[in-house]
């Protein structure tokens, strides 16, 4: 899910970037959008859960 959402984000910069007028020097971001881009990864690793840790059988199924 977390790859999902980065890969989305990324995505959603990129087609930004792209936009971006031919004769306009292409800007770096802010000391301000650095920090919230990295209080954005805090949240998703936070928030993430580690696929090894799932019991795939937890819900009664049988595994055959």
């Amino acid at each position: 899910m977390m790859r999902r959402l980065m890969s989305a984000a990324l995505l959603g910069l990129s087609a930004t970037a792209c936009r971006q007028a031919p004769d306009e020097p292409a800007r770096a971001i802010t000391a301000d959008e650095a920090r919230q881009l990295n209080e954005a990864a805090d949240m998703l690793d936070a928030n993430s859960v580690d696929l090894n840790a799932i019991d795939p059988y937890q819900n009664g199924s049988d595994p055959a």
